[in-house]
């Protein structure tokens, strides 16, 4: 007898920027969860209907992350999805969230989801990095770093978004030593200098476990296959579905 899948929350609240893409990965993160039946989807979402500064829509977020991510809620879900979050979430209780995780929750973030919380230090802890800048959307080739791994499984050695534009995040406050990478740039996306810049990794936390892309901007990017097997392959190893590397030897080795 098959397992039931596991249930997931994903979380597309904005209190910053809102990326149109944010409905597009909505459908898509629910169909993937549907026809791979590893998963299924409850949103936490909330859109602005008019001004996003107001305290009108402020109240709303507020009031629908207490309902849905109080440490009560939590033990609902077996993983929380950021998707393209932005700003600092009021979450009901930060502490409990971080602790979740480290008592065997599953966090995927998903681009600007190292956008959100800047002001709560353990978040960014959790996660391993943070958003720093971004200049124009360019094309990239990424470097496969865990070919095994089910996140990276259909991607190739390299892979080049099938040639399409993407805002590519440069971080900050990035842990290598704490995380085993998957997808990475040996130069800089926009002056193409030599360097080090990181796509997406995963990685244990306490008992939980956290995988990270910052790929996601773009609606086109959404509806890649490529994308979409990176992300259910992401998800699927954080909710302990499927086996992967998570030690350090790929940013150990930089």
């Amino acid at each position: 007898m098959a397992a039931p899948p596991k249930r997931i929350l994903v979380v597309t609240t904005t209190l910053g920027y809102r990326h149109s893409s944010i409905e597009t990965a909505e459908r898509v993160l629910a169909s993937l969860g549907q026809s791979s039946g590893a998963y299924e989807v409850e949103l936490a979402a909330v859109a602005p209907a008019g001004d996003a500064e107001s305290d009108a829509y402020k109240e709303q977020v507020r009031a629908m992350l207490e309902r849905k991510l109080n440490p009560t809620a939590l033990k609902r879900y077996d993983g929380i999805v950021f998707a393209s979050t932005t700003g600092e979430l009021p979450l009901p209780d930060k502490d409990a969230f971080i602790q979740w995780i480290r008592d065997g929750g599953a966090f995927i973030g998903i681009h600007s989801a190292s956008d959100t919380l800047h002001a709560y230090r353990p978040y960014a802890d959790m996660l391993g990095g943070e958003f720093d800048y971004h200049r124009e959307q360019v094309s990239i080739e990424a470097l496969n770093r865990d070919a095994s791994h089910p996140a990276n499984r259909q991607l190739g050695a390299t892979w080049n978004l099938g040639g399409k534009l993407e805002e590519i995040y440069v971080l900050k406050n990035y842990q290598p030593a704490r995380v085993h990478e998957l997808l990475v740039l040996d130069r800089h996306p926009n002056t193409r200098e030599p360097g080090h810049f990181p796509i997406s990794w995963c990685r244990d936390f306490g008992k939980g476990r956290v995988f990270y892309t910052a790929l996601g901007h773009n609606e086109h990017v959404w509806l890649m296959p490529a994308f979409q097997s990176h992300v259910l392959g992401g998800i699927e190893w954080a909710l302990g579905l499927k086996g992967g590397d998570v030690d350090q030897r790929s940013a150990q080795n930089q």
